[in-house]
């Protein structure tokens, strides 16, 4: 599991990098010493796992955690009891108090790894949605879809495939498609993240077709897109 260490402490750092080396499941990515050094590394890096202090100059973990739309499983290791009941409210995967020891951080570490192999596990069944067309449903395979279309009370998916034209409101689709594969750009279109070949400031280009991205979107698109 791709992993990544923010703590402002330099002596923290080198006691936490110690437990990820000697962890076989773990590869460090990077060892960031603020928040916003490590927003960096992880909008060019997928990662698992962030090994988070709380109390930090600038931005603290708290903050780091309520402002970033993540996909990665958070760790808090920090020196106070005081922040693990505000931490578990947003969804932090295990709260380690400092001095680290190595068969806590493990265990958290193996809780981190049984979370992301049940969500694998969720994730496989979104992969296949089944959509009505006519007295009958279709099996749909998520991965060939490139985007979806609002048009009055009817929705367009394009996929691979073609086009299939669907009774449904746009948020109904967007309720039931998976958060980390597809984004809203417009009150008009979803897209499918992976399947975007192009980004430009008002415009998204998948295949031949270009897509308008709504003003309001417009930093969220670029937070879920890999940006080197």
């Amino acid at each position: 599991m791709k992993c990544i260490i923010v703590d402002d402490d330099e002596l923290s750092r080198l006691a936490i990098e110690k437990c990820v080396k000697s962890n076989t499941i773990l590869s460090l990515v990077a060892v960031c010493s603020s928040g916003k050094e490590a927003l960096e590394v992880i909008r060019k890096n997928d990662i698992d796992i962030i090994f988070l202090d709380v109390e930090m100059p600038e931005m603290s973990g708290i903050e780091f955690i309520r402002n970033y739309q993540r996909n990665s499983q958070v760790i808090i290791i920090s020196g106070k009891k005081d922040y693990a009941a505000e931490s578990y409210d947003y969804d932090v995967t295990d709260y380690i108090l400092k001095p680290v020891d190595l068969a806590r951080f493990n265990k958290a570490v193996d809780k981190a790894k049984q979370i992301s192999e049940n969500f694998k596990v969720e994730n496989k069944k979104e992969e296949e949605l089944y959509i009505k067309k006519d007295s009958s449903y279709v099996k749909l395979n998520l991965n060939e879809v490139l985007f979806v279309e609002a048009m009055a009370d009817y929705v367009n998916i394009y996929t691979l495939a073609g086009r299939h034209t669907i009774l449904s409101t746009m948020k109904s689709i967007e309720n039931k498609l998976p958060a980390n594969d597809f984004v809203r750009i417009h009150r008009s279109y979803i897209v499918r993240l992976d399947k975007v070949e192009k980004y430009e400031e008002s415009a998204v280009k998948i295949g031949d077709k270009v897509l308008p991205v709504s003003r309001s979107q417009k930093e969220n698109i670029i937070n879920r897109l890999k940006v080197l």
